[in-house]
């Protein structure tokens, strides 16, 4: 019974959340719908869990939907680095709606609470589909499932402004998965097959170098687009800013990392490591675009007065530092940049839940309203400095280890500038992560910050975790650091 539960882990970790979202239609009641789909969201981690230790142990594994093999039919793929990404997806979707109740009762009106929980679990499974699939064609349907249903997602809050922040993003989503359809369908003329292993077989006897150089460009400006890589990143700071806050801590330690993960797979195990980066030389464009969006976006962070618009830029100077390491195209390079996808989902999204507790109390997260907020609400804003410091790397925090393994693939291909400049970027994070942390803890008290009391302990724990989580795997990176290592020797290698 076991066994034939463990052979069909790979399509339970879609098919659970996909069949649950409906549920939650059905059940509609808040009291059912909530502990309802939190408990999904655990089971899914549980899934995942599964699959990364089967991985870890068993090597690759691969299956076949309806029982057609591959290419004909429809194949899910599980490897280090697709079940490091389930893991850590599923794992903070979980933690998130644990911590959701009292923030959504504050900030999205009870009657579409179910509603929150359908597009919730929807939007999981767009992402975790994304990271199992081994199709080109469900790459693109389990994108939009999920793109779709962040849309609705940022503009489920009551906030005027949360509408249009959600129509720019399924404006220039829409463009991006459009760019994307264009490149995949061209992939698909000239090879015939939409499995990615056997695309990326077939790739290098197929005719037609312009066309596939036409694809190439089309799924790079469109995962450029979904990922908010500088300077395609103008949906993100609204989108983050104002969504409910529970949403913004999902999405944002969630979308665009998947978003990173498609662009490794397309880079190098569909079309390769020797087509991308020695024949079209793709490492000279992502790295100045990477140094030009971490040193802008976080120049442009420190003059922010809403805080959740500053994590927003922040997230954007963070998207940098991994496509960095992906330019580098070396082992350390790869190792940064896929563990910096873990790190910074885990820094990112505790630091956002702790402005989901100061909205809660404060109704505002603009700096001015916060002074003063870490005397009454200490254990929270303790939690965001705590995350703060993994956002400048710190040692003993993991944004130290990611910054570690960059600069060593840095100094491995003698760019002491590029290794300069990574301890220089570090500076900024310092300044606006200092500009809440002084308003917070050396200023008088707001008016508003007065009448403030600590956030519940429900909201509290999982926040808690999350932002400690990041000291843990500071000091014990064999469970992230090594995963990653793993996950960016197999990338290396492409599609067994």
């Amino acid at each position: 019974m076991i066994e034939a539960i463990q052979a069909q882990l790979p399509i339970l970790q879609v098919v659970i959340p996909l069949l649950a979202a409906p549920l939650c239609i059905i059940l509609r009641r808040r009291s059912l719908v909530l502990p309802f789909a939190m408990g999904v969201c655990w089971l899914t981690f549980l899934v995942s869990a599964a699959l990364l230790g089967d991985v870890l142990e068993a090597g690759v594994i691969s299956y076949a939907l309806g029982g057609w093999a591959a290419p004909w039919g429809i194949e899910y793929r599980v490897d280090a680095l697709s079940a490091f990404v389930l893991l850590f997806v599923s794992g903070i979707a979980a933690l998130v709606l644990t911590y959701a109740p009292r923030s959504l009762t504050d900030e999205i009106p009870a009657s579409r609470h179910y509603l929150f929980c359908t597009l919730y679990l929807l939007c999981l499974t767009g992402l975790l589909g994304i990271a199992i699939t081994g199709d080109l064609f469900n790459v693109f349907v389990f994108l939009e499932i999920s793109a779709l249903s962040s849309y609705a997602l940022i503009a489920l809050g009551g906030r005027r402004q949360a509408l249009p922040a959600a129509f720019q993003y399924l404006v220039m989503g829409t463009i991006g998965a459009t760019f994307i359809l264009i490149g995949i369908g061209l992939m698909y003329q000239m090879t015939g097959t939409l499995n990615m292993a056997d695309m990326a077989a077939r790739l290098p006897a197929a005719e037609g170098i312009r066309t596939a150089l036409v694809a190439f460009a089309f799924l790079t400006v469109g995962i450029g687009l979904k990922m908010a890589l500088f300077p395609l990143h103008v949906w993100l700071p609204n989108a983050y800013a104002y969504a409910p806050s529970v949403v913004s801590a999902f999405i944002a330690a969630t979308a665009t990392k998947v978003s990173v993960y498609i662009l490794l797979r397309f880079m190098f195990s569909v079309f390769g490591l020797e087509f991308s980066f020695e024949h079209l030389e793709l490492g000279r464009a992502l790295m100045p675009l990477a140094l030009a969006g971490i040193f802008v976006a976080s120049t442009v962070a420190i003059f922010q007065r809403n805080v959740k618009r500053m994590l927003a830029y922040s997230s954007v100077a963070q998207i940098g530092y991994m496509v960095l390491g992906i330019s580098f195209a070396t082992a350390a390079g790869l190792t940064g940049g896929i563990v910096h996808l873990f790190n910074h989902a885990l820094i990112k999204g505790g630091m956002f839940m702790a402005m989901g507790c100061v909205m809660l109390r404060l109704h505002s997260v603009d700096l001015d309203d916060m002074a003063g907020i870490g005397r009454t609400m200490p254990w929270t804003m303790a939690a965001w400095a705590l995350g703060g410091l993994g956002l400048i790397g710190v040692p003993a925090t993991a944004g130290f280890i990611s910054k570690w393994y960059l600069i060593e693939a840095a100094l491995e291909r003698n760019s002491l500038v590029v290794a300069v400049l990574l301890l220089l970027s570090s500076l900024l994070a310092l300044v606006y992560v200092w500009r809440v942390v002084e308003t917070a803890f050396f200023r008088e008290p707001s008016e508003r910050a007065r009448e403030a009391r600590e956030a519940p302990l429900s909201m509290l724990i999982p926040t808690w975790v999350l932002l400690g989580a990041t000291v843990f795997f500071g000091i014990f990176t064999t469970y992230s650091a090594g995963v990653a290592r793993q996950a960016a020797e197999a990338v290396l290698g492409g599609l067994q």
